[in-house]
């Protein structure tokens, strides 16, 4: 998952930044992040983790959360 397709994602979901971050258990900080192309620190490209993509998946198909 890239930055732009995370984005198009939460977009999609019409999630705010902090209603995602909610769902998937991080900061909006975090959401930020994973929205730009390159790390403001580093100028190196942003990694999403793939269990991210894979939270997202799930969101979208309705699978609720394991207890």
């Amino acid at each position: 998952m890239t930055p732009a397709t995370f984005k198009a994602w939460r977009e999609r979901a019409k999630m705010s930044q902090r209603a995602a971050a909610t769902a998937l258990g991080v900061s909006t900080g975090t959401i930020s992040l994973w929205e730009r192309e390159t790390r403001a620190d580093t100028g190196k490209p942003v990694k999403i983790p793939k269990t991210v993509a894979l939270a997202c998946a799930a969101l979208s198909f309705g699978i609720p959360e394991m207890p």
